[in-house]
C-alpha cells in the first residue's frame, strides 16, 4: 500500500512539472525575436543597397514588417518596425540615412 501511495505521489508530481516546464518553454517560444530580428538586419542591408523603395510593407510569418523614413534637418531616420500579429510584441531598428 505504501509503495502504491508513493507512486500516486511521484505520478502526481511529474505531472505537475511538467505542465510547469510546458508553460515556460511556450512562453519563451512566443518571446523568441531573432527570427525577425535576423530579417530586418537582411532588409537593413537591402536597403542600404537600394534593394527597395520606401515605404516599404512585408509579412514575415507571424510579424508585419514595415519600414518608413522621417525627415530630420540634414538626413533621414529610417524606422524598422516589425510588430507580432498574436503576442503585439514590436521590434524596431534604425538606420540614419544621409542620402
Amino acid at each position: 500500500m505504501e509503495s502504491l501511495v508513493a507512486t500516486v505521489l511521484i505520478v502526481i508530481i511529474f505531472m505537475v512539472s511538467s505542465m510547469l516546464l510546458n508553460n515556460v518553454l511556450t512562453g519563451k517560444i512566443r518571446q523568441n525575436t531573432e527570427l525577425v530580428e535576423e530579417r530586418l538586419n537582411a532588409l537593413e542591408y537591402q536597403f542600404n543597397n537600394k534593394g527597395f523603395d520606401l515605404p516599404y510593407f512585408e509579412d514575415f510569418e507571424s510579424w508585419e514588417i514595415t519600414i518608413s523614413k522621417k525627415k530630420k534637418e540634414d538626413s533621414s531616420l529610417v524606422i524598422l518596425e516589425a510588430q507580432n500579429t498574436t503576442s503585439n510584441i514590436i521590434v524596431t531598428n534604425y538606420i540614419i540615412d544621409g542620402r
